[in-house]
């Protein structure tokens, strides 16, 4: 049995609110990442001296390496602690840094995406292990708070990056910015995290009841634990959630298409400076953080009106910014398609999980989110690819027709599940 090397060491005592400040962090560094990543990718498009189609295909190489680490980092984290979560930041402010420093063509470009997505996919799961201890100790909502933080690491550092690399810093000097920021981050992560190595039983009650639930002798056992053969066998190979997870694939790749390229389309298309590119994805992310925090209640109490209204509005986003004649109109488009698309991917997995039991609410949204990834990563490359046999406003076109085939099947198709199940 492992043990949690943290646990030798005192522990403070428990204090709700210097919990929170771990996931806080954490989240917001690894936003911090992301928003100057967006920022950047013209300029390291141009710095490797590939094209749009090689870069497409380079950015795949970021979700085959984030793959393999985000299958073991959850073990990694129970045996070491919580504290793994701050040294793999770390880790993803230096792939930031030696990417930057050494892509010099395809094959060094490649090598350094899959650093990047390495280091990426292993901080991904254990800044989320973290953010969920953190709700557990609480019994606070601190994974959604967490993530909000994330969208506004995403806008400032987007802003940031574009400011910096418009100002004449070079790309190396401004990742070398954002590794310090996310140093430190990662320290206030490193530092505060002690404070969620507690046993269970000393969380608050509101937390342990959430975590336990009531078997069929009248004991308890933990939310997860398997309970119902029948409810297993749904939730396996042939469950009918993995066609909704290929369904939510297509809304995390048109989510994914817009957050990577839009600052490269307003540089191409419309020759935009670093400072107005950088406003891509900064208004990408803040449209859908918005979007998120206020239409969040209707994801459950009106689904398929989400799912519809979401996929229309991706729609005629994504078209509106394929065929934009200027800047301004191509922001509104970006605006339109964040709003349409912030919401998709949890109002599908809410509703297919209708019906389930509680306690296999995560092996089930695994299931849906496990499948649904590859079009997170599929889908930037698809654009890149797509453009290099047309251009990137084809490229835009054939995004929206994805998200028009998400709004005319997922609302169905998340019927049908729930019906199988």
């Amino acid at each position: 049995m492992h043990r949690d090397i943290s646990a030798a060491a005192p522990r403070p005592p428990f204090d709700g609110a210097r919990a929170a400040y771990a996931p806080y962090a954490a989240f917001a560094a690894f936003g911090i990442f992301w928003g100057a990543w967006g920022a950047a990718l013209p300029a390291l498009r141009t710095q490797a001296g590939v094209s749009d189609g090689q870069l497409g295909t380079a950015l795949l190489f970021v979700g085959l390496g984030a793959l393999p680490t985000m299958a073991v980092t959850g073990r990694a984290v129970d045996r070491f602690g919580l504290r793994v979560a701050a040294w793999l930041l770390a880790a993803l402010a230096g792939a930031g840094l030696l990417i930057t420093a050494g892509a010099d063509g395809m094959v060094l470009l490649v090598t350094g995406m899959l650093m990047v997505g390495a280091a990426s996919g292993a901080a991904d799961v254990a800044i989320n292990t973290l953010a969920g201890r953190a709700e557990h100790s609480t019994a606070q909502p601190l994974l959604t708070r967490s993530h909000g933080l994330f969208s506004v690491g995403v806008v400032i550092a987007s802003l940031s990056t574009g400011a910096l690399l418009g100002g004449g810093l070079s790309l190396l000097a401004t990742f070398a910015v954002v590794a310090a920021v996310m140093s430190v981050l990662a320290a206030t992560a490193w530092l505060t995290s002690a404070s969620l190595q507690m046993p269970d039983h000393q969380a608050p009650a509101a937390a342990r009841q959430e975590y336990e639930a009531p078997t069929r002798s009248g004991t308890t056992a933990p939310r997860g634990a398997p309970r119902f053969t029948g409810l297993l066998r749904r939730v396996g190979p042939t469950s009918p959630l993995l066609v909704v997870g290929l369904v939510a694939a297509s809304a995390y790749a048109v989510e994914n298409a817009h957050q990577s390229w839009g600052a490269v389309m307003l540089t191409d298309v419309f020759t935009a400076s670093p400072q107005m590119a950088a406003a891509a994805p900064a208004t990408f992310a803040a449209t859908a953080a918005l979007a998120r925090l206020s239409l969040a209640p209707l994801s459950r109490s009106h689904p398929t009106a989400m799912l519809v209204g979401g996929g229309a509005l991706a729609t005629a986003g994504t078209t509106v910014l394929a065929i934009a004649p200027s800047v301004a109109v191509a922001l509104v488009g970006l605006v339109l398609a964040a709003l349409g698309t912030a919401t998709l991917f949890p109002t599908l997995l809410s509703r297919s999980l209708r019906g389930t039991d509680p306690a296999q609410h995560g092996r089930a949204t695994s299931t849906v989110a496990a499948t649904a990834y590859l079009g997170f990563l599929l889908g930037p490359a698809c654009v890149g690819l797509l453009a290099d046999r047309s251009d990137l406003r084809g490229a835009m076109l054939g995004v929206a027709a994805l998200a028009l085939i998400f709004t005319v099947t997922a609302a169905p198709i998340s019927a049908w599940a729930a019906r199988r199940r």
